[in-house]
């Protein structure tokens, strides 16, 4: 199917019922111009289809493109004994096609000009495979269309179905076990977890200056002589200091 631009045929004509007839019987008997003018003559419906889809954040040049692919199949498939009109006919296929478009895209949606860097970079990766006789690199690639390696990386990344969490990864041992599995913490993990939340909460409950005291002892690593000359006391004053903050800390966790 070739390419058809949306705004392209926004107003263009529409074929008469004659006309169309008149193609059909063409297309059936083996002439693929008149598919071509039949797309081309009943793109309108599609652009007028495409408009029920339009605040779902979708591109509409894509659901276009969509819906052309259901008014191909209206084309084919359409026979005169249905006694209906043509344009009766391909609406619900265009709709279902874009319906199905939809269903199955994904809840990622990809930018339009990423999915066509993608799109051309699997191509020329295609045609240097042919052409080198083994799978192009992505420098390569991007050397050829003119792109940083970055880019070929993030669109091919982008492309790339999202896993499902119940989506097998390992089957050692007889057990299965699943992608869920790897992001649920350990009994030790979640222990820690809940105490390094429990710790964040308490020492939010201290004065700034004994906040500063613990945090420099125990996530800076520094010396109580260190700490002492920061805050211009003695070592024995950060000492006693560190003491009363470790009890009290203590009591609130408990």
């Amino acid at each position: 199917m070739s390419t058809i631009n949306a705004k392209h045929v926004a107003s263009g004509p529409v074929l008469s019922e004659k006309d169309t007839e008149a193609y059909l019987t063409s297309i059936r008997a083996g002439d693929n111009s008149s598919r071509d003018k039949m797309l081309l003559g009943h793109a309108r419906l599609v652009y007028s289809v495409v408009g029920r889809f339009l605040n779902i954040g979708h591109d509409p040049e894509d659901l276009f493109q969509i819906g052309c692919i259901g008014l191909l199949k209206a084309i084919d498939r359409f026979d005169p004994s249905y006694n209906v009109k043509f344009s009766t006919y391909a609406v619900p296929l265009i709709i279902g096609e874009i319906r199905r478009y939809l269903r199955d895209d994904g809840p990622i949606k990809i930018s339009r000009s990423i999915k066509e860097t993608a799109h051309k970079a699997r191509r020329c990766g295609e045609k240097l495979r042919a052409e080198l006789g083994r799978e192009a690199r992505i420098s390569e690639v991007a050397a050829a269309l003119g792109l940083r390696e970055e880019e070929i990386v993030l669109a091919f990344g982008a492309l790339r179905p999202p896993a499902s969490l119940e989506e097998k990864v390992s089957s050692e041992d007889d057990s299965s076990r699943y992608l869920v599995d790897r992001l649920q913490p350990t009994a030790a993990e979640g222990d820690a977890l809940i105490e390094e939340l429990a710790l964040k909460q308490v020492l939010a409950r201290l004065p700034p200056k004994e906040q500063r005291i613990i945090f420099a002892r125990y996530f800076e690593n520094m010396t109580q002589s260190q700490v002492a000359l920061e805050f211009g006391v003695s070592q024995v004053q950060i000492s006693r200091l560190e003491k009363a903050i470790l009890m009290r800390l203590k009591q609130l966790l408990g």
